[in-house]
């Protein structure tokens, strides 16, 4: 498996299959398939506070332990690395790691990795200088400015699917970008994964709700890649949950296993509310959110070492008058600056933060939630940004207006993050010296070779004076946005798919399906 920066993707051994690299956006010169940062990361705490930190994430997981439930091979693993098992009952287990323990193991984890695209063109890097944007993850329902807030269905997957890979801000697909609720629960993971195998050319998350249906979005990925190239590299990811306070449970466990033991990613995420399944005080909560996704993601090295891994952090804040969580607040936002630090320190890469927002449209609260959270993420070092598009009403929904106006900020954030280069050119004396003092610099030499290039330019925003906004009809952001997603679905191109392999995938799945009865629940 690639683990380096520079590396390149291995050559596939399969034929026949068209590959189709994606078409650059509104600013060309800032189209890449991954953001390498230009930027220093911003480290908030000093390293003894840092320490302190490592220390109690150390002390929770040898003094207080995590509850394994359900699964019997992943107590054993543990185990057998080292680490003290007492029974709880028959099918529950407490396991506690020595200080240390659990960061020596991690030490097999690769520092960065490929994820593979099934267009090259379009394959992450994972880790240390490399950043990925990828839409948001989860939500039951979605909503629109023309028919509100519903339950989501496969029409509604697969639209978001083709709208994240007609964005040029975005670099992943995603995963269960909505729950398409028409679909049966034990059959819908097989629409999904084909969704993004179809629609989009971009690497993606596969199915996690169960480890049958994780053995069966891997199977995919095989004939989509061929079983050789798939044994060999890591073209999908799973993205599993703890079940904070500090329990992982079989469903989860078995899930990592099975994409550890076929060399795919994982990422490894508490989901933490202060208060409620972590403590009030972030310091708190950012020691039990190292300790549990350490635990977890420890357990992809005792199955295979050398498994992709992602270290991830999901902290959030609470409303104390109504007990409701609240995203894109100010104290999440300085965890995840700290968890880029200690993701640093074990050398791994990072999940966390996004444009996160409770607000219930695509409005002010929307954005300035989302505005804060992001750049927490971007600024504390985050490699793989999950939730960047579309995140609103505390994800419980999936807004097709946000997701634009959320791509178009990643589009922003692009260009803040190539940094600053200084050199001669950029310099731009020659701009000034060519015309001399008084005299405008529109039409000189170093004005014409860089008005293409030197600005980020929104595909969104109305930057007009207000009198030809105002006789233009007056239209704001959110409605700018339902424009956008409609032009954007009505000029997609599905990427080209090899016939042959697109009949396998069809006919993998209609098998699938045809093997069990329907399950709503």
């Amino acid at each position: 498996m690639d683990i380096g920066l520079t590396e390149k993707p291995r050559q596939r051994r399969r034929t026949g299959r068209k590959e189709r690299t994606a078409q650059p956006g509104g600013n060309p010169h800032l189209r890449v398939p991954y953001i390498t940062r230009g930027v220093p990361t911003y480290d908030l705490l000093d390293e003894g506070s840092l320490i302190q930190i490592e220390a109690t994430a150390d002390r929770i997981l040898a003094e207080i332990g995590i509850e394994l439930r359900e699964d019997a091979e992943a107590m054993r693993l543990y185990k057998e690395a080292g680490a003290k098992v007492t029974p709880l009952s028959a099918e529950a287990w407490n396991i506690r790691f020595e200080p240390g323990m659990v960061r020596e193991i991690l030490k097999t984890a690769p520092p960065s990795f490929t994820q593979h695209a099934r267009n090259p063109a379009n394959s992450v890097i994972i880790g240390r200088d490399a950043m990925v944007f990828a839409p948001s993850y989860g939500s039951p329902f979605v909503m629109d400015l023309d028919k509100g807030r519903r339950y989501g269905t496969i029409e509604d997957f697969e639209n978001l699917v083709k709208l994240a890979q007609s964005s040029p801000w975005l670099h992943h697909s995603g995963g269960t970008i909505c729950e398409p609720t028409d679909v049966a629960v034990n059959k819908r993971h097989l629409d999904m994964v084909y969704a993004h195998m179809r629609y989009s050319d971009r690497a993606f998350l596969g199915s996690i709700t169960a480890p049958e249906r994780a053995a069966d979005s891997i199977e995919m990925c095989r004939l989509l890649f061929g079983r050789e190239f798939v044994d060999q590299n890591c073209v999908i990811m799973g993205n599993f949950n703890t079940t904070s306070p500090l329990v992982l449970d079989g469903v989860t466990t078995s899930g990592i296993r099975t994409y550890a033991e076929a060399g795919q990613g994982s990422i490894h995420l508490p989901f933490l509310l202060g208060g409620a399944v972590a403590p009030l005080t972030m310091a708190g909560a950012i020691a039990q959110c190292l300790a549990e996704s350490m635990s977890s993601a420890a357990l992809t090295q005792l199955v295979r070492p050398g498994a992709p891994v992602i270290l991830a952090g999901f902290l959030s804040s609470m409303s104390l008058r109504t007990g409701s969580p609240t995203f894109g607040t100010p104290e999440p936002a300085l965890g995840s600056l700290v968890m880029g630090q200690l993701a640093r320190r074990l050398d791994l890469p990072l999940r966390c933060a996004g444009n996160f927002s409770t607000s219930k449209a695509p409005d002010g609260q929307a954005m300035q939630q989302a505005m804060m959270s992001m750049m927490s993420a971007v600024q504390g070092g985050a490699n793989y940004i999950l939730h960047s598009a579309g995140f609103v009403d505390g994800l419980l929904s999936m807004s097709y207006e946000k997701f634009v106006m959320d791509t178009d900020m990643c589009g922003a954030l692009h260009a803040y993050l190539k940094g600053i280069e200084v050199n001669e050119e950029t310099l731009g004396f020659g701009a000034l010296a060519q015309n001399g003092p008084g005299e405008h610099l529109f039409g000189t030499d170093h004005t014409l070779r860089h008005y293409e290039t030197a600005f980020w330019d929104s595909a969104l925003n109305d930057d007009q004076p207000f009198e030809t906004w105002s006789e233009q009809g007056s239209v704001d952001s959110a409605k700018r946005a339902n424009q956008r997603w409609k032009d954007m679905l009505n000029t997609y191109e599905a990427p080209a798919m090899d016939e042959g392999t697109d009949e396998a995938l069809k006919d993998y799945m209609a098998r699938k399906k045809a093997s069990m009865p329907d399950a709503w629940y």
